[in-house]
């Protein structure tokens, strides 16, 4: 091979050189350019890390899972007026659990005496579920507990510059308190 030929090989292998993909979330395959696929691995990280921030906290302090906490905090803002209470597929869809799931984890909940089922006075077909007393006890209770593990779950993840601005996002999202 000649001289000539040795560059040129040499000029169009280092033109063809892959670029470094810019930085990803963890566990998300590199892409060679940063798109909506990056950024839906990037929410899913985000939302994995505070949900098993959390899910440790209300482990420990209360001896609840995220999924107890959310079907007793959606629960405890049913009401009696019009559309004030929730059917099961309604508390499937507000915790983002299938129909049997929700049914296993409100029967374990009621097993606990954290909830109540009864008849809809106006539909005897419709069940309704309502939080215990014991229930908003513990709900009071593993508030604190809640939030102040989503606040460092947050300012964890705004460390990471992967994350950072979904951090921002969700919070300016919050209503002022």
């Amino acid at each position: 091979m000649t001289q000539q030929t040795r560059e040129k090989q040499e000029t169009q292998q280092t033109v063809e050189a892959p670029q470094p993909a810019e930085p990803t979330a963890p566990g998300c395959p590199p892409a060679p350019a940063p798109g909506l696929a990056q950024g839906w691995c990037a929410l899913s990280a985000l939302h994995g890390r505070i949900e098993s921030h959390i899910e440790r906290a209300l482990q420990t302090g209360h001896d609840l899972s995220v999924r107890e906490f959310s079907v007793l905090n959606v629960l405890s803002e049913q009401h009696d007026g019009p559309g004030g209470h929730l059917r099961m597929h309604q508390v499937a869809d507000s915790v983002v659990l299938s129909q049997s799931a929700t049914t296993r984890l409100v029967t374990r909940l009621e097993e606990r005496g954290l909830l109540s089922r009864y008849l809809c006075p106006d539909d005897r077909r419709g069940i309704y579920t309502n939080v215990t007393p014991d229930g908003l006890t513990l709900l009071v209770e593993a508030r604190p507990t809640h939030d102040g593990a989503l606040r460092e779950a947050l300012q964890d993840a705004a460390q990471r510059p992967e994350l950072a601005p979904l951090v921002t996002a969700v919070e300016t999202l919050a209503p002022p308190e």
